[in-house]
């Protein structure tokens, strides 16, 4: 559960202002103190999580619209050396971007962008899936794309050496640093432990959601796939999500509904996720899956890796929940 404000702090917090003020009162006109005063109230609220979560921007929502669209197939799967063109063949064999974005949208396209990698080392999705998906939006007739993360390691550092920040502004995207003042209180028709989780405002407030994930392998979920890529739109106590993680994620995507998931899986870490770093962990794979069932994808991204379905929690909890397409054997599924 998210923590409240500690006692010790808020204390410590009050004898910091008390001794300020009497310090500043005694070498500053009022006017100079009251400057100087304010200036250093808004720096420490910008720098305090506690009070971010106080004043954050908060309301409720019960998630975004799910849309019945029809594409062409279940799932494609796309191979080649190209991951740009990868991408682009598997959305047009499902049906065309058209059919996830109309003129006028506001898209959130969201990566795997949460780890201080470059492209070889696989740890976050290849930026050119990532510009690929950005372009089609745009052809498409999309308004705005937006493109963000809440990253594991320093946001500047990760935004940079992915090399997605690059790719997806010389795409026309909106990148920018994930905004934790501005989220919504996940609410449930149903009994779940993400209720009142804090979510990203700008990824429920959308036309379209595209979840881009990268396919690599972790440490305590076996795999990262597109359930697991969606963590990176909650702020709050992230890590506590990890209990019960299988239940959690299956609400959270049942709450976000993306119309669209892009799975990169061009250069795949084997070992040592979620994180990696050795280019030993690496194995190319070239391919680039893309549905509108996220469990059908992560399925199918489990039979690439050769990986049991049920020893990933979020997919045991799928299949047990009857969750999104859990039948591989019952999809419509082609390779382009």
């Amino acid at each position: 559960m998210e923590k409240g404000p500690n006692p010790k702090e808020s204390v410590a917090m009050e004898k910091i202002f008390y001794h300020l003020e009497c310090y500043l009162k005694q070498t500053l006109s009022q006017r100079k103190f009251l400057k100087v005063f304010f200036s250093s109230l808004l720096l420490l609220l910008t720098q305090n999580i506690f009070l971010k979560e106080l004043f954050a921007k908060t309301s409720s929502s019960n998630g975004r619209p799910k849309k019945k669209i029809a594409t062409a197939h279940d799932l494609v799967l796309a191979e080649g050396k190209d991951p740009y063109q990868n991408t682009v063949k598997a959305i047009e064999a499902l049906g065309g971007m058209g059919l996830f974005v109309k003129a006028g949208d506001t898209v959130v396209v969201k990566p795997n962008m949460a780890w201080d990698r470059n492209p070889r080392q696989a740890a976050n999705t290849n930026p050119r899936v990532v510009a690929a998906v950005v372009d089609l939006c745009y052809k498409a007739g999309a308004r705005r794309v937006n493109v963000f993360d809440v990253p594991c390691n320093e946001d500047r550092r990760v935004y940079e050496n992915s090399g997605i920040q690059k790719a997806a502004k010389a795409s026309g995207a909106h990148v920018y640093y994930a905004d934790h003042w501005n989220v919504m209180k996940a609410r449930f028709p149903y009994k779940s432990a993400m209720e009142d989780w804090p979510i990203l405002r700008d990824a429920i407030v959308c036309d379209t959601f595209i979840n881009v994930p990268v396919l690599k392998h972790h440490g305590l979920t076996g795999l990262t796939l597109s359930m697991k890529n969606l963590m990176g739109v909650c702020t709050g106590s992230r890590g506590s999500m990890h209990v019960n993680i299988g239940t959690k994620l299956v609400d959270l995507t049942d709450f976000i509904a993306p119309e669209l998931t892009v799975m990169d899986a061009t250069r795949v870490l084997t070992r040592n996720g979620p994180s990696g770093g050795s280019l030993d962990d690496v194995m190319p794979m070239d391919k680039v899956i893309a549905s509108k069932d996220p469990t059908l994808a992560d399925i199918f991204a489990c039979g690439l890796m050769k990986k049991s379905v049920l020893s990933v929690p979020y997919l045991a909890e799928a299949k047990k929940r009857n969750f999104g397409i859990t039948d591989i054997t019952q999809a419509d599924i082609i390779k382009v």
